[in-house]
């Protein structure tokens, strides 16, 4: 297994809010972010000098609470060569599997497991480029908007 990138994943109640705290306080920079037509932020990206934190409003629906909310507020993104070994591989030494690998519309094939621990990981390989415009419209066309 080839680990490519680690990324921390924060759940927060008010993504926005969050993204003009980290951009004021700490100098991020907004890379992209997909939002509900409600404004719901289900997805962003700010770059800290170069570092990938990845950022999104609290998803209770699907289990995904910020810390405020009794949620761990962190989930872990890992991305790797293959996603449907490296969850077999983590649930035969112990995950859940909370969601089975499968093609998202963000180019990405990813699952979702819990660590015997309680931690959240989501486990992906790259399967295309999406542009964020076109990421966007297909998360709009997803939530049926």
């Amino acid at each position: 297994m080839k680990v490519h990138e680690l990324f921390a994943y924060l759940h927060v109640k008010d993504a926005a809010r969050a993204i003009e705290f980290y951009k004021q306080a700490f100098g991020a920079e907004e890379k992209f972010r997909l939002s509900e037509p409600g404004g719901r932020i289900g997805h962003a990206e700010l770059v800290f000098n170069g570092t990938t934190v990845m950022l999104s409003d609290e998803f209770p629906e699907y289990g995904i609470r910020g810390p405020q909310a009794g949620g761990t507020g962190v989930s872990i993104h890992l991305h790797v060569d293959d996603a449907d070994a490296v969850m077999k591989r983590a649930a035969a030494a112990g995950a859940t599997i909370e969601r089975e690998p499968e093609n998202q519309f963000y180019g990405e094939r990813s699952g979702v497991l819990r660590d015997p621990f309680g931690h959240r990981w989501n486990i992906g390989h790259h399967i295309e480029d999406v542009s964020f415009d076109e990421m966007q419209a297909r998360y709009n066309k997803m939530l049926g908007k």
